[in-house]
């Protein structure tokens, strides 16, 4: 499961650019599928038949990561580039890959010696960060890099401390292998594993999944926000490292009926399996697309609680994510 993991959160996969991490989910799902397609929009949706087919579920987990646009190459040779979703304040200075080729490359921005006594107080704006790839100009760095390309932080797997691993695109690259880890059994009912697109970006890839599947049952599995800090205080640290699975209660794209979480709480309960309602209600899944898409669904989220969400040190905790993993066996292998 790590090893896959691994391989997971080294591909890329920047929102409406994730063929490459496609391609390596369907190597691993495939053999574990009855069935299995990419559509349209790019999401990977595997089939696979379950004790029962008096309903369908739809599993899903987005697979595309937070990264950088490249929007316009200047006359020196350096890249300008937007950034959605990511905090500012954790981009200069950092290593990145560009493209298919991981053309290597480093953002910077006008250094702390020349700023004024207001620029120093603040984060710049990434309008005044560029990447500098070391070509010498335009004509140098077009050869190498194309407007529109995608770049990825540099930034690799690590293993560290107490059970603690460190990566790119935790978000949501553990819930994908968390699906892939299940497929492994037999789910209680007919199941659809949808490995869905642009969900930084708005959900759109798991509302056209949800069109064509019409589930009755959807379960989300997320990596999610954790601020778990001796300075912030107890009510405003989303969740816990360490705490186990997350159970949401509520977010900004959809609100779980009380039912539905008491059948998460008591799957892990009956199974001894950790878990922790999130704290906070910021942020959307692909919940919001399953429950408000075709008919509508009973949904329901599960996570991995993640410090440093959305940057390139992603930091989680093992054993939550082998919590994430087994409630969502259990869960798969309920009939509600």
């Amino acid at each position: 499961m790590l090893d896959n993991l691994k391989r997971l959160c080294a591909a890329r996969g920047v929102t409406g650019d994730e063929s490459e991490v496609a391609t390596l989910i369907k190597e691993l799902a495939g053999p574990y599928a009855d069935e299995i397609r990419q559509d349209v929009i790019g999401n990977v949706i595997a089939f696979k038949k379950g004790v029962s087919s008096d309903k369908k579920v739809m599993a899903c987990a987005h697979m595309d990561e937070v990264g950088f646009y490249i929007n316009l190459i200047n006359d020196e040779g350096l890249l300008k580039f937007t950034a959605d979703g990511m905090d500012r304040r954790v981009v200069n200075g950092r290593r990145v890959l560009i493209g298919k080729d991981r053309i290597p490359g480093v953002i910077g921005t006008k250094p702390i010696h020349l700023q004024s006594e207001a620029e120093r107080a603040v984060a710049p704006d990434v309008k005044l960060l560029f990447i500098d790839i070391g070509a010498k100009d335009k004509a140098e760095a077009e050869k190498k890099v194309q407007i529109g390309d995608t770049a990825i932080f540099d930034s690799a797997f690590v293993e560290f401390g107490e059970g603690r691993i460190k990566a790119r695109a935790l978000d949501d690259r553990a819930g994908c292998c968390a699906l892939l880890e299940a497929m492994k059994k037999k789910p209680a009912y007919d199941t659809y594993y949808v490995f869905s697109v642009l969900e930084e970006s708005g959900s759109h890839g798991a509302r056209v999944a949800v069109q064509c599947i019409m589930p009755d049952y959807g379960i989300v599995i997320e990596t999610t926000s954790c601020a778990d800090f001796l300075e912030e205080r107890e009510w405003n640290r989303s969740t816990i490292l360490g705490g186990g699975a997350v159970v949401y209660l509520m977010e900004s794209s959809a609100y779980y009926k009380r039912e539905t979480v008491e059948k998460i709480t008591s799957t892990a309960g009956a199974h001894g399996i950790p878990w922790q309602y999130k704290t906070v209600t910021v942020g959307g899944t692909d919940a919001g697309s399953l429950q408000r898409s075709g008919l509508g669904a009973e949904v329901m989220t599960i996570a991995t609680p993640c410090r440093n969400l959305h940057s390139g040190a992603c930091t989680m905790c093992y054993s939550d994510f082998e919590a994430t993993c087994a409630l969502l066996a259990a869960l798969l292998d309920t009939k509600f």
